[in-house]
């Protein structure tokens, strides 16, 4: 471009010899406004050589990077020169940009006449990025183009892993962690880790681990040897190649169990009650930890359980070991043995030796006693002595006279011998008699008793006056006078006593026993309980027995002590973060050792490595069995003791418990905090740690907070992982801005508090922005007024405007430039032409230079108007986003006046109002992003233009556009309750889902805190810390139930999180829960005792899930089907394993579960067992009404008790009147059985009497009574009925309706002889004053009486006279009476037997017919004549006869045929008279002649006799004759 000058008296005027959009005019003088008409005016000077001006030099062109081939992490850098701007360079400045992060300054001196650079120093594989600039006595000039992106190449880490540590876990397993190398050291990404470790100490070849997960940093080496030093070393590799490794550390495995028993075990008896054991030192590579001593066991033969044990601590001088067994048993064979034990735990047994301690003396013989005592001898019994001690080799025998030893006398007897008679006694003299063992070793305990000669002993009586004195607390003394010794010494004193409950049933336990003392008059009795009654008694005993009982004490109570024992079973777990939950078990009654109301605890707690103070709390409940501690430091480790005080003093500490607060938040910020501008748009942040005390946890990084601290915005957050990295650079600032900087740490918990104070630090300066809010309020023809405002990034302190104008044509080429003041916000211009477009470009200046300019258009006319509305803005589908929308639009017309900038405006549907998001949208834009909206949510938009006469109207609404769903910002869950067995979230808010919730994510891991210098977390199965997770949907109370395959007696660490369509949102703060499931009780049974009482017992759980010693149980139960309003718990805080529940409810199934609990806490219920109580009395009946009340009977109804308490079996009525009728009092009792019905009708009552009714209800027995008066009688004004009429059809009139018209008639009925009126017909209208009965509705063959009753408001009316006694017969039609049954019976027999009689008689008269035709014989016609029966042949057996002539066989008849066919069938029937003879069955008979014959002088017919008649009569043929008597 070439320039010329032209020279004014006040500026200069730079013409451009080619067009140009850029201007630069300097002026010296210029503090006012000047306008140019043309740029010609000025052309009138003498031309002059041209002068230099010098300028900002140009940046250096073709910039280029390359590796270098010389030097490793070097790259080299060449450009070429530029422009000088006429001006001598002075240095290049090279800025680099490392893996896309802000440009820094990285080489700011760089030789001016150089054209390229090596840089060396880099880190491999990261990628770099360079400018340059060059610099000139005018300024540093613009920056060159940026060279490509070149990446170096990987090598392997440069640096080891840090912080590397190693803990022993078991005796075969360590764990080593480290922390990656520094991330400059790390050369590339990693791809994990080389686990180098082998013996400590020796020659042996390393073992290798490769880890290829990089965001791994433990591991657990397992397999290793017992108690064995190891060295580890842990090196990085990339995909060059592996680092260095790490320093070596060295650790030992755990110690465990020596493996191999002592050696050379030798046992031998030392004396009676010792043994003494000799043996050598396993060798140490078997001991496998350190060697504490050695365990000497001895345990007689057949009792293995109960051992007697020796520790003896290691004697590492001498090669063989000594040690002695005590307190044996004499003479007793033993087996012994020998075990080496560690830390751990014992080791094997050595082989048991078998052996018998040495003899010694015997003990005392049982059972001394005397019989068959006679004035100069007795015989003298004993036993064997309990205690043998060895072998017995005989007894001792002695007597003497009392205190005369020198008239002893000694016989020795064998060991067989049990009993002696002692002769050469004086009579009437005492004497003392010893009887003692011998063994071996000599004479054992002698046992001694006197007695008189010639007396015999006897039973002692009762020791008396007993008094009791020096009362302490466990012991007291009694002093008595003895009773009768029954003629002998008293060889012991017994005491017993009733200990707590004093009664005269109450148990007497034997208490304390003095032997061998006969002349005692008081005795101390010790091991009494403080603070608690006793009363005590005392025997005497001889060698005959025991004496009765003396009589009792007075009632003493000790005295208090403080306990003697401390709570036991105490548990500690973690509660919060600042609270540790501390059980136990309450210390039982006996226990108490005073009051009872004084009786508590006190909880002693402490740092544990922590010299402050130790802090205590005393807790005044003696049933209270857990305890909140508040207020602890977070994450921190204390030490717990209980102890039980009452109101002499405290008891024993309990043994010391560690419990760890649970991790929380940093409670202060890192130390140390500064930061550095580096750049105008990158700021350099440090920091230390947090102090320890305030960590609170395992920090996991860093957060750098800040913000603008002249602006009400949102602080913004800078996130640093890890705990070892300490700085930060800020990048992407603005410029020239004063920050609030502060740095807080955070643990897995959440987020601490940031670091005060707040760090201010403002970025450096650098050009400004361009100037905003242009406008023209004034345009003429000829001139024009500007306004603006200043830059809105201002980027440093404005120096100076710069305004250029010049007209928009293609061949101005001419501007005019003017500098004004900062504080400027105005300027005019004039000698404009009319109706021309100009260009006005305004900037700013800064120190760093002027800025960008911001451009604007005028057209120098005053026809102006107000812009035209733009087009309803669109929304195309693929810019919608979640959070934002891309919004498009036409512009109207700018009426002569351009469009300074648009507003755009939104609205949330469906009834929120217009927002503004940007007032200031460029005058050149038809589109713009609105963005921060909520997704899944709908808008609207709509813009307006505005130019500098004013703003358009809006423009028409967009269409409704709904935003994506979004996943980032879906709102953070908080868990509310987390257990083993479910977790609760709240329902979350319907605005921050984003979307529509489809679910929640369960992510879990295992925790296990590692007792290093520093407590950390990892998980088992996964050293990497990953999450297992749990997907589901939400059921409608947000409740999740826990994963199943979770681990008993451990802690897992809980996160959770819901998700939409489009992904998933934060997780929740952690929530750390314990799994430690006890099973619940088992085999619950429950007895019905009592109406009122269930006896409850069960099994514990299973051992195995017990997860420790049980405390108690809790028993709850409830009425069936009602466990939300009767529940009820009763606690039980020993392990008793039965329980009665009293005060139930009578008959009442109830539902009872057991849960037992322990120092974790409570266990699951066992299902619910059902059980019933016993019946019981009912309750009275809910209520007792009346109804139907008439002048003699009642309608009495009753309702069910409240309570049944059982099965109602009936109810009993009892009613009286309330005054004696007729001098009579009469009380009816009705036993109403079942249940039901629940009413009855009361008949037979007085008229206008008052009655008194109870009624109670019965299950097993009687309940409780309701009762009621009511007053039979009708009400006053009621009508009067007279009778009509004594058809069943009943008429009647009315009467007197009284003071309310008669409502309705009601009909009574009563059988004839009962006399009890009945309701028959309720409700008849009024209107009625007759009713036609339906005789179906009574009993048939009764004779009743009827009677009408008029009802009204008032009641029943007086009813009338009864009707004459009418029978309920029903008449029957003729055709159900009997005897036309019988008629129609009759006659259908005639009719059967007369249509068998005729066909019978046609069949005859045939036969006959055909028969006289054949032999031509005369019809016989038969007679009415009474025959005798033919006597059959006797051998024959048939009833048939042969017809000679046919030569065949007859054909044979019919029993009905041959008697109606037979004459003489009519008389075959009559009665014989008395004397004759029955004939036989069959006969032959002659036959009657032919011709007629009176029925009076035919012949009788004699019998024939028993045989074949030589010559028979002659018979009609074919035809056999019988007759028959009945």
């Amino acid at each position: 471009m070439i320039l010329t000058f032209c020279l004014c008296l006040s500026h200069f005027l730079i013409i451009f010899s080619e067009p140009c959009s850029v201007c630069l005019c300097l002026s010296f003088t210029h503090t006012h406004t000047h306008t140019h008409t043309d740029a010609r005016t000025h052309t009138h000077l003498p031309p002059h050589p041209p002068t230099p001006y010098r300028q900002l030099p140009h940046a250096p062109e073709i910039p280029s990077a390359a590796l270098s081939q010389v030097e490793k992490r070097a790259i080299n850098l060449t450009w070429a020169q530029a422009f000088d701007g006429n001006s001598p360079l002075i240095r290049y400045i090279l800025e680099v940009s490392e893996n896309n992060a802000p440009w820094t300054v990285l080489l700011a001196n760089i030789e001016p006449k150089s054209t390229g650079v090596t840089v060396g120093g880099l880190i491999p594989a990261r990628s770099y990025q360079f400018r340059l600039c060059a610099v000139n006595d005018v300024g540093r000039g613009q920056f060159s183009k940026e060279t490509d992106r070149l990446s170096l190449p990987e090598e392997p880490p440069s640096a080891p892993p840090q912080t590397v540590i190693a803990s022993g876990r078991t005796n075969q397993s360590i764990m080593i962690q480290w922390q990656p190398p520094p991330e400059s050291h790390q050369n590339g990404p990693l791809q994990g880790y080389i686990i180098r470790y082998c013996l400590s100490g020796l020659p042996v070849d390393c073992q290798m681990k490769n880890i290829t997960r990089p965001d791994q940093n433990n591991l657990l080496l397992e397999d290793l040897i017992i108690w064995t030093n190891y060295e580890m070393e842990v090196a990085a590799y990339n995909r060059a190649g592996r680092g260095t490794y790490s320093h070596k550390v060295t650790e030992w495995t755990l110690q465990g169990v020596p493996t191999v028993p002592p050696g050379n075990v030798q046992a031998e008896p030392f004396n009676s009650s010792t043994v003494r054991l000799t043996w050598s030192a396993p060798s140490p590579q078997f001991i496998n930890g350190i060697n504490q001593g050695y365990k000497l066991l001895a345990w007689e033969a057949g009792q293995e359980e109960d051992v007697t044990m020796v520790t003896v601590r290691p004697n590492f001088q001498d090669s063989v070991h000594v040690g002695y067994v005590t307190g044996l048993k004499k003479f007793t064979e033993y087996y012994t043995s020998v075990l080496c034990f560690t830390t751990p735990g014992d080791g094997p047994r050595s082989p048991p030796h078998r052996l018998r301690t040495h003899e010694d003396k015997p003990g005392a013989v049982g059972h001394l006693s005397f019989t068959e005592i006679l004035d100069t001898s007795l015989k003298v019994s004993w036993k064997d002595p309990n205690e043998k001690n060895g072998v017995l080799t005989g007894y001792r025998i002695s007597w003497e006279e009392f205190n005369r030893t020198n008239t002893r006398v000694t016989h020795y007897l064998p060991n067989l011998t049990q009993e002696y008679r002692v002769t050469g006694l004086t009579a009437l003299t005492t004497y003392t008699i010893q009887v003692a063992g011998m063994t071996s070793k000599g004479q054992g305990q002698l046992s001694s008793s006197t007695i008189s000669s010639g007396v015999p002993p006897e039973m002692p009586g009762p020791p008396t006056n007993i008094a009791i004195s020096n009362i302490g607390p466990r012991s007291v003394a009694l002093q008595f006078k003895p009773g009768y010794d029954g003629k002998t010494s008293i060889s012991r004193w017994q005491v017993e006593a009733q200990i707590g409950i004093i009664g005269e049933n109450e148990e007497w336990v034997m208490v304390h026993q003095l032997p061998n003392e006969p002349d005692a008059r008081s005795l101390e009795v010790l091991d009494l309980n403080p603070y608690t009654s006793y009363r005590f008694r005392m025997r005497q005993v001889n060698i005959v027995g025991t004496s009765p009982p003396s009589q009792p004490s007075r009632k003493i109570q000790t005295l208090q002590a403080p306990p003697d024992i401390s709570p036991y079973n105490v548990t500690i777990r973690t509660a919060s973060e600042t609270s540790l939950w501390l059980r136990w078990v309450p210390l039982p009654e006996w226990e108490y050792n005073g009051d009872q109301e004084l009786v508590g605890y006190r909880v002693q707690y402490s740092r544990e490595t922590s010299k402050e103070g130790v802090l205590s709390h005393v807790i005044s409940d003696r049933l209270e069995r857990e305890f909140t501690i508040e207020d602890l430091e977070e994450w921190t480790e204390y030490e717990v003791r209980v102890q039980a005080i009452n109101g002499l003093g405290s008891g024993p500490w309990s043994q010391p418990v560690q419990g760890r607060t649970r991790e929380s938040v940093p409670s202060c910020g890192p130390t140390n905090v500064s930061a550095f501008a580096t750049t105008s748009s990158s700021i350099l942040v440090r920091w230390g740690e947090v102090p320890q005390t305030d960590r609170n946890g395992l920090i996991l990084g860093y957060k750098v907070v800040y913000k603008d601290k002249g602006s009400d915005s949102v602080p913004q957050y800078w996130e640093v992982e890890g705990n070892t990295s300490h700085s930060v650079q800020l990048s992407g600032l603005g410029k020239y801005v004063l920050y609030e900087i502060q740095v807080l740490a955070f643990t897995r918990i959440g987020d601490g508090r940031s670091s005060r104070p707040s760090i201010l630090e403002r970025t450096l300066d650098d050009v400004p922005g361009p100037p905003v809010g242009i406008l023209f309020p004034e345009v003429r023809t000829g001139s024009v007024r500007l306004i603006w405002q200043p830059p809105a990034q201002p980027n440093g302190i404005i120096l100076a405007y710069q305004i250029t104008h010049r007209r928009n044509t293609s061949n101005s080429n001419a501007a005019t430039v003017d500098v004004l003041s900062p504080s400027a916000r105005q300027y005019t211009a004039s000698g404009l032409k009319p109706e021309s477009v100009y260009v006005f470009r305004l900037t700013a200046q800064t120190r760093k230079g002027w800025g960008e300019a911001a451009e604007a258009l005028v057209v120098t006319t005053e026809k102006r108007a107000r812009p035209q509305p733009a087009s309803r803005p669109t929304v195309p589908q693929e810019d919608v986003q979640a959070r934002s929308v891309m919004l498009s639009w036409e512009p109207g017309s700018d009426g002569l006046s351009p469009v300074r900038y648009y507003t755009v405006q939104y609205r949330e549907l469906p009834d929120s109002n217009w927002t503004v998001h940007s007032a200031s949208v460029n005058h050149e834009a038809s589109s713009y992003i609105v963005d921060s909206l909520k997704p899944f949510t709908s808008y609207q938009f709509r813009v307006k233009a505005t130019n500098d006469i004013g703003d358009s109207e809006y423009s028409q609404e967009s269409e409704a556009v709904t935003t994506l769903q979004d996943g980032k910002d879906i709102m953070e869950m908080t868990l509310t309750d987390s257990v083993a067995q479910q977790t609760r979230f709240p329902k979350p808010f319907s605005n921050l889902i984003n979307g529509v919730l489809l679910g929640f994510r369960v992510r879990y891991r295992e925790l296990q805190y590692d007792r290093l210098r520093s407590f950390t977390i990892r998980t088992i199965n996964s050293p990497a810390s990953n999450w297992a997770e749990l997907t589901g949907e939400p059921d409608k109370s947000f409740c999740v139930s826990p994963p199943t395959d979770l681990s008993k007696h451990k802690r897992y660490e809980i996160r959770l999180s819901v998700y939409n369509a489009v992904g998933e949102g934060p997780t929740s703060t952690p929530q750390e829960v314990f799994v430690g499931e006890a099973a619940p009780p088992q085999s619950v049974t429950i007895q019905s005792s009592t109406a009122t009482q269930l006896d409850v017992t069960w099994s514990p759980p299973p051992l195995d899930s017990q997860n420790g010693d049980i405390q108690g149980y809790k028993i709850y139960f409830w009425e069936f089907q009602m466990q939300n309003e009767t529940e009820r718990l009763r606690t039980m805080f020993l392990p008793e394993l039965g329980v009665k529940i009293k005060n139930l409810t009578g008959y009442t199934t109830y539902m009872i579960s057991v849960a037992a609990f322990n120092a974790a806490g409570d266990g699951p219920r066992s299902p619910p067992t059902r059980g019933r109580t016993q019946q019981a009395a009912p309750s009275r009946p809910s209520f007792l009404h009346f109804s139907e009340l008439t002048t003699t009977s009642v309608n009495m109804s009753w309702g069910e008790p409240g309570q049944a308490n059982g099965i109602i079996e009936g109810y009993r009525l009892v009613y009286e009147p309330c005054t004696p009728v007729d001098g009579v009092s009469k009380i009816v009792t009705v036993d109403v059985k079942g249940s039901t019905p629940l009413w009855m009708k009361i008949k037979d009552l007085a008229d206008g009497v008052t009655y008194n009714f109870r009624i109670r209800a019965k299950t097993l027995t009687y309940g409780p009574e309701v009762e009621a008066n009511i007053t039979t009688g009708p009400g006053e004004g009621e009508p009067f009925i007279s009778r009509y009429g004594t058809a069943l059809t009943l008429h009647w009139t009315s009467g007197d309706p009284g003071r309310a018209p008669i409502t309705r008639y009601v009909i009574e009925a009563r059988p004839s002889d009962e006399g009890l009126w009945d309701i028959l017909i309720k409700d008849i209208p009024k209107e009625v004053t007759s009713y036609t009965l339906n005789l179906d509705m009574l009993r048939e063959g009764v004779t009743y009486d009827f009677r009408v009753i008029g009802v009204n408001d008032y009641g029943y009316g007086s009813p009338s006279a009864p009707s004459p006694s009418i029978s309920a017969q029903k008449v029957s039609p003729f055709y159900e009476e009997w005897w036309f049954l019988v008629v129609i019976a009759l006659v259908g027999l005639i009719f059967i037997l007369l249509l068998v009689f005729i066909l019978i008689i046609r069949g005859q008269s045939k036969k006959y017919t055909k028969k006289a035709d054949s032999v031509s014989t005369p019809i016989f016609i038969p007679q009415l004549k009474p025959l005798f029966l033919l006597v059959r042949p006797q051998g024959s057996d048939s009833e048939y006869e042969v017809d000679q002539n046919r030569g065949g066989q007859q054909k044979t008849h019919s029993f009905v045929n041959h008697y109606i066919s037979d004459p003489t069938y009519y008389n075959s029937w009559r009665r014989q008279e008395k004397g004759v003879s029955r004939p036989p069955a069959y006969g032959y008979t002659q036959p009657e002649p032919l011709h007629p014959q009176p029925l009076a002088e035919q012949d009788p017919i004699q019998p024939t006799t028993n045989t074949t008649p030589r010559h028979p009569p002659p018979l009609m043929k074919g035809v056999m004759y019988r007759e028959i008597f009945l």
